[in-house]
């Protein structure tokens, strides 16, 4: 029971927040509280200590204050904020958190090259009738939960949930 959580909880989560941001330009306050208890339940199961899972939700403390700012600068969505802080929790301090937040940043350069470049060909794209969402070709930021999913599924078999897992099989 504890395996299938692991394996399937947090990529389902991850998966759904990069459609919806994609579909509605939105990503659900559900998901990151679904990942968030989740975490709780799963964590002690998985046999992390207390101590652990204190450092997993400092690493989610950390990466919210990060994002606050960017949030409070516009620069950042509050739904990317929550579903990052959300995941670091999944991570913890160590370097599969690093990882994951270059993944994050690498990917998200991509996308944004990418959607300036659909945007910058809209009347090529409506002639050709490319299904593209129109978040894609209308909305004015760029749904970067597309970029923060796709880190996390990259990331994410390197997490020590993950690890743990692996060395126990």
């Amino acid at each position: 029971m504890v395996t299938a959580a692991i394996l399937v909880v947090f990529p389902l989560c991850m998966a759904m927040a990069a459609f919806s941001d994609l579909l509605t330009m939105t990503i659900p306050n559900r998901l990151s509280v679904v990942l968030l208890a989740s975490f709780l339940c799963i964590a002690p199961l998985a046999g992390l200590s207390l101590h652990d899972m204190l450092l997993h939700f400092g690493a989610g403390a950390a990466v919210f204050a990060f994002c606050f700012v960017l949030f409070a600068l516009n620069i950042m969505g509050g739904g990317d904020a929550k579903i990052l802080t959300a995941s670091a929790v999944w991570f913890g301090f160590n370097d599969t958190l690093t990882l994951y937040i270059a993944y994050v940043s690498v990917l998200g350069g991509f996308l944004s090259i990418f959607i300036l470049m659909i945007r910058a060909n809209y009347d090529l794209i409506l002639v050709s009738r490319l299904p593209v969402p129109q978040t894609m070709l209308h909305a004015k930021k760029v749904p970067y939960g597309i970029a923060i999913g796709a880190a996390a599924l990259l990331a994410y078999p390197s997490s020590p949930l993950v690890q743990a897992l692996l060395a126990a099989l």
